[in-house]
């Protein structure tokens, strides 16, 4: 079972208002309370992860967003390598430390952090990338196709990815045997530390290419412009996500393509309101219509429906037209949609209308309408 992490403003102590000077403030001093060559307890190493991986995500902008929109769900793992179901991408990266600059420390000696030890020279799996599209209402109700503009970076057909002409056109690196990565030994503020940094002659790939593919140059992928076509499925909501496979950042050391997140964002309409999959609808009637009754020809997502209008309707009202809402994604199971009567009262009157409604007044006696009953209440 995944170990579920702290909340990142918990490991920091700050709230979730905290400014950037605030955040860098309490995570300089836990680092140093923290690191391992600092404090040899047993538990430190993980303390020290734990707050350097809380302030990469709080100190960044963008990964602050994210996580306060998703929580650690935009940073599961997989992010770090881009692997599956991060539509967020990227890892994590140290911000400055006052004068000291633990980017360049630990990265020299942690290979970007404490938290890797060494290099993956093995194909993986691109970083996945997000990317959003925005359509009308109706047609997040009936569905669509959409053309996304994308540009990637598509893996060499030639080489797959490899950039050697062949697969005996590249050799284990006889710097770092294949590892990836080399020992160094530095003098910082915490005194002599070892460490390993990326291999500078294969690049971490662990291999070093003889003779380069004809079709790449070596670089074992190529820039790709396409229009890709998306289809929006019906039903879709605003802020729901499409994967698209393969579509995302390339792969390292002959790994596929990460995967395209297209994010969909629906325009209001001025009519209907959706929530979750039902539709909801203001109707306009006269209260004459309302208190004698009537039969109307409603709009719907689908088209018109004849509804009929019980006689005394009352204002505010609400009639439900059940199936006529939106088809569920998954289950295809309809929403309802719902009729708010609201009455409108006229502003002018023929003298023949005054008439007549002066009539049904004088029948109606100032003892049955309606606010002198409500205000006999008031006597008792």
């Amino acid at each position: 079972m995944a170990e579920t992490k702290r909340d990142y403003y918990e490991v920091l102590g700050v709230s979730k208002t905290a400014t950037k000077d605030e955040i860098k403030s309490a995570y300089r001093k836990l680092a140093k309370q923290y690191h391992p060559d600092i404090n040899h307890s047993p538990d430190a190493p993980k303390k020290f992860e734990e707050v350097q991986e809380a302030y990469d995500v709080l100190y960044d902008d963008a990964k602050r967003a994210q996580y306060d929109r998703f929580g650690q769900a935009a940073f599961q793992q997989g992010a770090s390598t881009g692997g599956a179901g991060n539509p967020f991408g990227g890892g994590f990266s140290s911000q400055g430390f006052g004068d000291v600059d633990l980017g360049d420390i630990f990265n020299s000696f942690f290979g970007g952090g404490a938290r890797r030890s060494s290099a993956s020279t093995g194909p993986s799996k691109g970083q996945d990338t997000l990317t959003r599209v925005r359509i009308d209402f109706m047609d997040a109700i009936n569905g669509v196709k959409v053309t996304v503009p994308l540009n990637y970076d598509e893996p060499c057909p030639h080489c797959h990815g490899t950039g050697a002409e062949s697969e005996s056109d590249y050799v284990t690196c006889p710097y770092c045997g294949g590892s990836g990565v080399e020992r160094t030994q530095q003098r910082t503020i915490f005194g002599l530390m070892e460490g390993q940094t990326t291999c500078p002659h294969c690049g971490g790939s662990g291999r070093i290419v003889k003779n380069k593919c004809h079709e790449c140059g070596g670089k074992g992928y190529s820039k790709v412009h396409k229009d890709l076509l998306v289809n929006i499925p019906a039903g879709i909501n605003s802020g729901q996500q499409i994967r698209v496979s393969g579509k995302g950042g390339k792969g390292n050391n002959g790994g596929p393509n990460g995967d395209l997140y297209v994010e969909v964002l629906v325009n209001e309409d001025p009519s209907f309101r959706r929530e979750g999959n039902d539709i909801h609808l203001d109707v306009p009637l006269s209260f004459v219509d309302c208190a004698l009754g009537t039969e109307i020809d409603v709009p719907s997502v689908y088209g018109e429906v004849t509804v009929a209008i019980p006689e005394g309707t009352q204002p505010d009202q609400v009639l439900k037209l059940k199936g006529k809402g939106i088809k569920d994604l998954r289950t295809q199971k309809p929403g309802d949609q719902y009729l708010h009567i609201k009455v409108k009262t006229p502003v002018k009157l023929s003298k023949a209308q005054k008439d007549l409604l002066r009539e049904f007044q004088a029948q109606e006696g100032k003892k049955e309408s309606p606010f002198s009953k409500w205000k006999e209440r008031f006597k008792k």
